[in-house]
Formats: C-alpha cells, sequence, structure tokens
C-alpha cells in the first residue's frame, strides 16, 4: 500500500519559517510528479506547490518567492521550506504523488500549519 507521511507542522509566529517534509513508500518516486496542496477551513484544497520528476518547479502566486520545494530521491522524500509565513497560510497542508501516466494519484494525510501570534 502506498503511504506518503507528512511531518513539520506546527504553530509558527507571522514572518516565522517552517519546513515540511513528505516520505514516500512504496511507489517508484523518482517516476512520479509531488506536490504540496493546502486546504483552509472553508476554503477548497488549492495547490501550493509542484516538482516534476525532472525537476521543473512551479509555485501558487501567494507563494511564490517565500516557499521552496525541492526533492530527495534518494530518501524518497519531497519538502516544503515555507518562509515570511503570513496567516493567511494557515491550513492543512497535503503532500501528493501523482504517476507519470496521471492514472495513480496519491494523497498523504495532512499535516496542521497555523501561523499565528
Amino acid at each position: 500500500q502506498v503511504q506518503l507521511v507528512e511531518s513539520g507542522g506546527g504553530l509558527v509566529q507571522p514572518g516565522g519559517s517552517l519546513r515540511l517534509s513528505c516520505a514516500a513508500s512504496r511507489i517508484i518516486f523518482s517516476l512520479y510528479a509531488m506536490g504540496w496542496y493546502r486546504q483552509a477551513p472553508g476554503k477548497q484544497r488549492e495547490l501550493v506547490a509542484a516538482v516534476t520528476s525532472g525537476g521543473s518547479t512551479n509555485y501558487a502566486d501567494s507563494v511564490k518567492g517565500r516557499f521552496t520545494i525541492s526533492r530527495d530521491n534518494a530518501k524518497n522524500t519531497v519538502y516544503l521550506q515555507m518562509n515570511s509565513l503570513k496567516p493567511e497560510d494557515t491550513a492543512v497542508y497535503y503532500c501528493n504523488a501523482n504517476s507519470p501516466s496521471g492514472r495513480n494519484n496519491y494523497w498523504g494525510q495532512g499535516t496542521q500549519v497555523t501561523v499565528s501570534s
């Protein structure tokens, strides 16, 4: 069974930083496109950042310049470095893995990020 396990969430003050990690198992990680999504209360889930198997990245406009997605294929892990956090970044953050064909799509259980003073 494919597993995506997120970690690194928590409570941080505005302007602070967090690094989220997502460890994948039972997939050929290097072939998958990986993404981070978030869902705030009462809102739809939205894409935050994604990285292809080749290393190309894209970001939501709201996080450009503040967040960085990266992957370590040797560790089957994708990261999201979040700097200059704002209260509006508060949400549950989910890791996503998408197979090369697009037919297989997996989600982690989510990790809460709260930005508050």
